[in-house]
């Protein structure tokens, strides 16, 4: 299952043309497990010169999304939540990292953490919550 897990990531991650537009690209990945990785660059800052939140959230939720996707069903994201623990700069390198945390029938829980590949520092920390359709993945 692993393997047709990876295939499926990757095969959703290369129709993603937000996420390549951003710049991010998937570097590990299974069932229920994700991780992705972009650089920050000049169109990801804020007005204060550093890593847009947006960008940071953006991340996450890629991971997130190709996580909950991984095991062939549809999953719909229902709920998330992201805290900011430190500034990202430019040229940074972040990955962000999603597990599952908690699976049932219907809902679950994946935990995704952002860390900047230089010193591994935790940029922020995102927690989703998705509901499983019973629509299953091409």
């Amino acid at each position: 299952m692993s393997d047709d897990a990876a295939a499926r990531v990757r095969r959703l991650a290369a129709s993603d043309r937000f996420m390549r537009l951003l710049g991010a690209e998937v570097v590990d990945c299974g069932a229920g497990r994700a991780t992705v990785r972009a650089r920050v660059a000049e169109d990801h800052l804020n007005f204060n010169g550093t890593c847009h939140g947006g960008f940071l959230f953006s991340l996450a939720d890629y991971g997130f999304g190709l996580a909950s996707n991984s095991q062939g069903r549809v999953a719909a994201g229902i709920d998330a939540h992201i805290v900011y623990a430190a500034a990202a700069r430019l040229g940074d390198v972040l990955t962000a990292s999603a597990e599952e945390e908690t699976c049932s029938q219907r809902l679950a829980t994946y935990r995704i953490k952002v860390t900047r590949e230089a010193d591994r520092r935790v940029i922020a920390m995102f927690t989703g919550t998705v509901f499983r359709t019973e629509d299953e993945h091409d």
